[in-house]
């Protein structure tokens, strides 16, 4: 995995945060585009924390795309996955991403999915002038959605036949059945991107591995109290409450 991480100490946890290919100015890093399910990378870090730093007790956190790679990455491994993953937890993961795509895609959010087309558009472009024998980003201006980036772009150069492939592949949704390890998933009802209906499969509830938290009100990722008191990032304050029920000393 080439990339950057940086740690912090907080709460009685080492925390190593982890750039996704091409994110943190890591673009000439590598010539790969990262996108939602390349969850190898996610078990690769995590299998090095393991071999190489010896480390006993690992949660892994993700939000948005990054809650759909750690689950997507937790549902991969299955029964199999190591005793020193001890839980995953995942704030408003892009669960089902061919919904969420289409829930970009809603009038509503027009604002959303511009500023998101233009920017993938803008890294795309920056990423081909430095790789431009094996990127070709000229007909990129006829693109308006994030479908047809995803159709044009993340397809063609990640090895899948089209969008639908991509998203019926890489969501965490396909697998989240086969998840084994304690998974805490925070969603609102009121997520602009993220569809609640996905939250509500059978397939996922009936697993006794997964607790699935659905609030009215958090929007995307934004858990965050008007008031000033302890648990104003009330997602935050989540994480740190599942890490500490389910370290081997809690």
């Amino acid at each position: 995995m080439q990339g950057t991480a940086e740690k912090a100490f907080t709460a009685g946890f080492n925390v190593v945060r982890l750039n996704q290919r091409n994110c943190g100015g890591t673009e000439s890093l590598t010539p790969t585009l990262y996108n939602s399910g390349l969850s190898g990378d996610y078990r690769a870090v995590v299998n090095e924390l393991i071999g190489r730093d010896g480390l006993s007790e690992i949660f892994a956190v993700g939000f948005s795309m990054g809650g759909n790679l750690v689950m997507k990455m937790a549902g991969d491994m299955g029964p199999n996955a190591p005793s020193e993953l001890r839980g995953v937890m995942a704030i408003c993961p892009s669960l089902d991403l061919a919904s969420c795509a289409d829930a970009v895609a809603a009038p509503r959010n027009f604002i959303y999915q511009w500023n998101f087309v233009k920017r993938l558009k803008g890294r795309m472009r920056y990423k081909a002038s430095l790789f431009p024998d094996l990127y070709v980003v000229d007909g990129m201006r006829g693109i308006r959605s994030v479908r047809a980036f995803d159709d044009a772009i993340t397809a063609k150069y990640c090895g899948f036949d089209s969008a639908a492939d991509y998203y019926t592949k890489s969501s965490a949704s396909r697998v989240a059945a086969e998840i084994r390890v304690p998974t805490l998933v925070l969603i609102s009802q009121d997520d602009p991107m993220i569809p609640i209906e996905p939250f509500r499969d059978p397939a996922l509830l009936s697993n006794p591995s997964i607790q699935v938290l659905e609030t009215r009100y958090g929007g995307h990722c934004a858990y965050i109290s008007k008031s000033a008191e302890p648990g104003r990032f009330w997602a935050e304050t989540k994480i740190v409450e599942f890490c500490s029920a389910h370290r081997k000393s809690g």
